[in-house]
């Protein structure tokens, strides 16, 4: 089973948590339903729409709470993770939005260490960034930084995103650079799955792999596709006849045939690449 953990945009949103579906493109949890924009919606409706396309796939579960910035609502959910989270077994735990919280995550780790058998840990968006700042970013496996993202992680000095220093900020097209830096002051996960006009794969030792086609420049303008990225690759590194690089390189090649297959105009909303996930999966999976 797939767990993944993070905030709507809604402030009335109560924690809640279970096995997730997806109906009319919205998603139900609890009784609860869920517009697909994007964050951590459109994460775990891309893993959805992903897993109903594999065989042996993972069910998806969801740890969700409301949270609009002001970090009241990722407390309470991290406080929920650190007292229950063992009781729980996943084969791979994908943390997205909430709240950077040093002390908060490091007893959510202390839960996590507990689990019965350890699963598989990823982390995107702002757990990506309280993982590094935490000083155990390389306790995870797996990274989706975009370019700006890697630049955090790269600067061994910046204590939060908005301190990252300039002259590393303007390093976008060295992004083999921004990698190699990342890992030499323990800043990484053991693997990369870096964003951008070209994605790559990379661990501590070399760029496992390059994917840039096919180029959809619509897509740029389109909110979410980040974090559909990561939902695709959550299920395929459950997958037992994948590696995680192997994960990475497929997720990075099918959501640029999302792109593809769903003729993006600047009108064009997440969701509609979403529902472009299974065609693109058996697309890259031929």
């Amino acid at each position: 089973m797939l767990a993944v953990i993070g905030t709507v945009p809604d402030q009335t949103f109560p924690l809640t948590h279970g096995l997730v579906r997806m109906i009319d493109d919205y998603l139900i949890i609890d009784h609860r339903k869920i517009i697909i924009n994007r964050g951590t919606p459109a994460l775990i409706a891309a893993a959805i729409k992903t897993a109903g396309s594999i065989q042996d796939s993972p069910e998806i579960y969801a740890f969700l709470i409301g949270d609009i910035g002001k970090g009241d609502g990722s407390r309470k959910l991290y406080q929920y993770l650190s007292e229950h989270l063992s009781e729980f077994e996943f084969q791979v735990l994908t943390f997205h939005y909430l709240q950077p919280d040093v002390d908060w995550h490091n007893k959510v780790m202390f839960a996590v260490e507990d689990m019965e058998h350890q699963p598989i840990l990823i982390a995107d968006a702002g757990f990506m960034y309280v993982a590094k700042m935490s000083g155990q970013a390389s306790s995870y496996d797996l990274f989706t930084p975009d370019v700006g993202e890697l630049s955090f992680l790269a600067d061994e000095l910046a204590p939060h995103p908005f301190y990252t220093r300039g002259f590393i900020l303007h390093q976008h097209n060295q992004v083999p650079e921004l990698i190699q830096r990342a890992y030499q002051h323990k800043n990484a996960a053991k693997l990369l799955l870096v964003k951008g006009s070209m994605d790559y794969i990379a661990d501590e030792h070399h760029i496992i792999e390059t994917v840039d086609s096919p180029r959809i420049e619509a897509m740029e303008a389109i909110g979410g596709t980040g974090d559909t990225l990561t939902g695709m690759v959550s299920v395929l590194c459950a997958v037992k006849n994948f590696t995680l690089p192997d994960a990475a390189t497929l997720a990075a090649k099918a959501n640029r045939f999302s792109g593809y297959y769903a003729n993006p105009t600047p009108a064009t909303q997440v969701i509609d690449l979403i529902n472009s996930i299974p065609q693109a999966l058996l697309k890259v999976l031929k």
